[in-house]
């Protein structure tokens, strides 16, 4: 097989051809493409894109930080903002760079991004911009991060209404091709009309992946030449009054917005039938959803025009432009509006239609008889989509093909009453600074806030409620006038302090009520991805603006407070202390009237981690462990530190504790609780597995597995646990993908996912680019799913994908524990539930599971090879379309561990081929760890127990043991032997039916031994 010539620069420098890129990575290279385009056109113009991170677009930042190089040499200058609204206002600035004929350019285009709640607090500066307007060869686009289903949000949110208010024209893209191509678009159509452009961001869009076709001649845009444009022309000038611009908005710029629309056809029919009845109208995301109910319907372009049907796509959401929908609605009996939240089109389309001679009847939000049809509420279901338009088309058209789909879909939709077994929250990471800094005084309250310390909300923290980012403290400022309580600690993330938060902090000064605010400097942006602090900001630093806004005490509260002995920057009466002291410093600043404030200062412990893999972090010599023959499994060392890396251990002496060194981010609170089983290890390093080559030869006639036809697109759902490398799987299946010019598209499901959450990526391959429509697997669509992690696979939204007796699940069944366990000391990893549910979805000849974590790290010496152990043994099962010679080359592409990667896959493979021969090579000379060993019975239980305790003690405390037991046990049979005379079917004499005799001589024992003197 001949693979394409690829490099992961592609995305960013190939002018033709097809290249492998996110939703995020389009919007990076899109400045970089206007630029060439306009040199090439005779223009020498400039880019400036800034904004503020958010999801969906919370890495964007970094990505455009990555590409820094390239994004200079075509003269764009990246800057991020302070916050959203002086972003833009920076913006507005760069339209302005040649009023006064002092520009180094013919034009400055501009990008600006920032998340729904961004958008709102922008509102203002957003109306003045598009007022103004844009330069001839300059453009302003405005990116809007809609978060519609409030996945890593304080809202569920959809910004379209506000660029209606502000007049600024909205396009809507469907898939990463189309951002390429509207955001071009946008700026074109930007600079004639002189007003902003907005392109509407969601989740299924910018963190989706495809094969994108990259020519820089496939997309011509055209100009009006007969359109009449006012005096002075479109866009902005000076001197100019509000007046004039309010009229040139409204009488010559929008109408200039749908004379380009129309012109460049961006509302377009995809499907025509000259004589259909039924057609439907959507954009965006929902038109995407709208693509896949049909595809779940059979339906393609040719079947539609059997059915008679129409489908048409809505670029530009708002203007809508109405000449090419009078053109589509001609003949047509109903008109289907799927748009997702609130209808934007739908109003838009009845007024184009009004007064229309035989106009068709509308559904959309609401039915033919006023019934809620479409809800405005959350996401839309593409099986909902498919069974509306589905049973609509049968009234036009009998088909039994057609109704038999539509009864499977609604199968499929039943509800799942059944409870999860668990499901995986995101929680702090191992060492955050949360899991201290967020403790408050007992009888207290306190307040969270945006960012990681959001989650306290569902912790042991008395912490409820929460404001608008910026507006920490201030929702105080009303209650405490109507409250009985005295004071409240609001909780403030150090970025979002710089963002606005030192405004409410002013307020409540001004207000004179009694709040502490704890600002919680972790020296990273970690909800989004650890980036760096916007701007020059310290401690010492904040101590001073505070004292200067009127706190009326402050102090600093650190892990290390050392680091500030010769610090002379502090404001006067500053008191620094160690975090072993928040408690007092809390109690004591809660009875102070008025605002005080507590700096807690101590390092994002993710961002500890990548600093230190880079060297560019402290990494102390001590480590924890708990010695287990002394630890009494009480559990108060995850009370103390909420620490997810302290796990439980079963042992044949019960549960008890140990640290997982791979996650531990060396914070130590876990030792608060002064327990003898804790040891601390100076200087020493762990030791890993190392990576085995015993046993190799005994694989070397590997067979190659018989690959798995593409029927129209193969679809892949892998499942997991935020920071295992999932999206990193997902993201090699698809370049691999790419590699053999294959189609390909990637949805990857993250939310919180980096704090522990769930991560989800579904995949498509098809044998064609233009052949995958939509990224996301539909209901019951999966045909494979590689489970990463037993609790994600068994959860409601892995199942949804599976077809009973089609899909097949390769499942990891190592128990990766939950946050739950910081909270439930006596809390149990659900494995058998969690399996039964996956064989009753998917059925169990379909079904395989196997220890990846545990087999991975003892083949290769680390646990984080088990997803690619797990996609080589999928592969060797002949569950994975693509050829060896791409998933090799794609891990090769990707340039991280190479080696460990491809020997993963290696090891995979021949797990598949003879599981159990790899076992006993992994496991050689030790204990295969999968089977519990069986119990002893209960005579060898008390003799164990006993010698235990010779070693203990001496061999009197022994004798007192057994002589107890005994007595105990010559009570319980006595009881049993009268029990026998009633039922003489009962048995007596073994180990189950002796609950009591064994009770005593597990539980006395360890009463008898107990370590713990403090």
């Amino acid at each position: 097989m001949t693979l394409r010539d690829v490099t992961l620069d592609d995305k960013y420098t190939l002018e033709s051809g097809y290249a492998f890129m996110t939703g995020i990575q389009a919007l990076v290279r899109l400045p970089m493409v206007q630029r060439r385009r306009d040199f090439a056109a005779g223009c020498n113009t400039a880019g400036f894109v800034t904004g503020y991170r958010g999801s969906p677009l919370g890495v964007l930042d970094q990505q455009m930080k990555r590409a820094q190089g390239l994004l200079e040499e075509h003269h764009v200058k990246f800057h991020t903002g302070i916050n959203e609204d002086l972003a833009a206002t920076s913006l507005w600035g760069t339209q302005q760079s040649n009023l006064h004929g002092e520009g180094k350019y013919d034009g400055v285009f501009g990008m600006w991004y920032g998340k729904g709640p961004g958008v709102d607090r922008s509102g203002d500066v957003l109306r003045h911009g598009n007022l103004a307007g844009t330069m001839p060869l300059g453009g302003v686009l405005a990116l809007l991060g809609d978060d519609h289903t409030c996945e890593s949000s304080t809202t569920c949110h959809q910004s379209e209404f506000a660029m209606m208010d502000a007049m600024i024209p909205v396009l809507n893209p469907s898939g990463v091709q189309e951002i390429l191509d509207y955001g071009l678009i946008g700026w074109a159509l930007s600079r004639y009309t002189g007003t902003w452009a907005a392109l509407k961001c969601v989740h299924d869009t910018v963190e989706s992946t495809a094969s994108v076709d990259v020519d820089s001649s496939r997309l011509h845009i055209a100009t009006p030449t007969d359109f009449m444009l006012p005096e002075g022309g479109l866009q902005i000038r000076w001197p100019d009054t509000p007046q004039e611009q309010e009229r040139r908005l409204h009488e010559y710029k929008l109408p200039a917005v749908l004379a380009f629309a129309r012109l460049n056809r961006l509302n377009r029919t995809i499907w025509d039938t000259p004589d259909a009845k039924l057609g439907i109208v959507s954009t965006g995301k929902s038109f995407m959803d709208v693509r896949l109910a049909l595809e779940e319907l059979g339906i393609g372009e040719a079947r539609a025009q059997r059915l008679g049907l129409r489908l048409f796509k809505v670029a530009l959401s708002w203007p809508l432009d109405p000449e090419g929908l009078r053109e589509f609605a001609q003949g047509l009996d109903r008109i289907i509006i799927v748009e997702e939240k609130r209808g934007l089109i739908e109003p838009q389309l009845k007024g184009v239609l009004y007064g229309m001679p035989d106009a068709p009847r509308i559904v959309g939000k609401h039915d033919e008889f006023g019934a809620l049809l479409f809800p405005s509420a959350m996401a839309l279901d593409p099986n909902h989509i498919a069974v509306e338009i589905g049973q609509r088309i049968l009234e036009y058209v009998a088909d039994e093909n057609l109704k038999t789909r539509i009864a499977f879909i609604q199968e499929l939709m039943k509800p799942d009453l059944t409870p999860e077994p668990l499901v995986r929250l995101p929680y702090f990471c191992a060492g955050c600074p949360h899991n201290s800094s967020t403790v408050v005084p007992e009888g207290s309250r306190a307040i969270a806030g945006i960012g990681c310390h959001y989650m306290a909300q569902w912790m042991d923290r008395s912490t409820a409620g929460y404001t608008q980012m910026g507006g920490e403290g201030a929702s105080w400022v009303g209650e405490a006038h109507f409250s009985k309580r005295e004071h409240v600690f609001q909780n403030i993330g150090d970025g979002t302090y710089y963002h606005s938060g030192f405004l409410a902090l002013r307020s409540a000064v001004a207000a004179e009520v009694n709040v502490t605010f704890k600002i919680l400097f972790n020296d990273a942006v970690a909800m989004t991805g650890g980036q760096r602090m916007d701007g020059p900001l310290t401690v010492p630093r904040i101590t001073q603006q505070v004292m200067a806004e009127g706190a009326k005490c402050v102090a600093v509260v650190t892990d290390e407070p050392e680091k500030y002995r010769h610090e002379t920057g502090f404001a006067d009466g500053t008191v620094v202390c160690h975090r072993k002291q928040l408690d007092e410093i809390s109690r004591k600043f809660r009875e102070v009237l008025g605002t005080s404030v507590i700096v807690y200062d101590q390092t994002c412990a993710a961002e500890k981690r990548r600093r230190r893999k880079r060297g560019e972090f402290p990494d102390p010599k001590r480590r924890i462990l708990i010695n287990e023959a002394v630890c009494e499994g009480c559990g108060d060392c995850g009370v103390k530190s909420n620490c997810v890396a302290v796990l439980p251990l079963e042992t044949e002496f019960g549960r008890k504790r140990t640290i997982d060194q791979s996650a531990c981010n060396k914070d130590y609170s876990c030792a608060n609780g002064l327990c003898p089983s804790f040891v601390s290890v100076y200087g020493g390093r762990l030791q890993k597995s190392k990576p085995t080559t015993a046993g190799t030869a005994a694989f070397r006639d590997l067979p190659s597995p018989e690959l798995p036809a593409i029927n129209g697109t193969y679809n892949i759902v892998v499942t997991g646990v935020g920071g295992t490398g999932v999206v990193t799987v997902g993201a090699l299946l698809g370049m691999a993908a790419h590699l053999e010019g294959k189609g390909i598209g990637i949805l990857d499901m993250i939310g919180l996912a980096q704090k522990g959450g769930a991560v989800l990526s579904h995949l498509r391959i098809a044998e064609r680019p233009e052949d995958v429509h939509v990224p996301r697997v539909a209901a019951g669509a999966a045909d494979v799913i590689i489970g990463g992690d037993l609790v994600v696979s068994g959860g409601h939204k892995a199942l949804s994908t599976v077809r009973k007796g089609h899909t097949r699940l390769v499942v990891n069944s190592y128990e990766m524990i939950t946050g739950d366990f910081t909270k439930n000391a006596d809390w149990f990893f659900p494995n058998l539930e969690l399996k039964q549910g996956i064989e009753h979805a998917a059925g169990v000849e379909n079904t395989e599971f196997l220890d990846a974590t545990r087999l991975a790290n003892a083949l290769l010496g680390d646990a984080i090879a088990g997803n690619l152990f797990l996609l080589g043994f999928a592969f060797q099962r002949g569950l994975i379309p693509l050829s060896l010679e791409s998933l090799e080359q794609a891990i090769e592409l990707n340039g991280i561990a190479i080696e460990m990667n491809k020997t993963a896959l290696l090891w995979g493979r021949r797990a598949a081929h003879d599981l159990g021969k790899v076992r006993k090579t992994a496991f050689a000379g030790a204990q295969v760890p999968d089977e519990p060993t069986a119990p002893k019975s209960l005579n060898e239980l008390i003799d164990h127990r006993a010698q235990t305790l010779v070693a203990y003690q001496n061999q009197a405390y022994a004798k007192r043991y057994r002589s107890l037991v005994e007595r105990v046990r010559e009570a319980e049979l006595a009881l049993d032997a009268k029990d026998r005379g009633r039922d003489p079917l009962r048995q007596s004499g073994s180990f189950s039916k002796q609950p009591l005799t064994e009770a005593v001589a597990r539980y006395y024992f360890k009463l008898l031994a107990y370590k713990d003197e403090y």
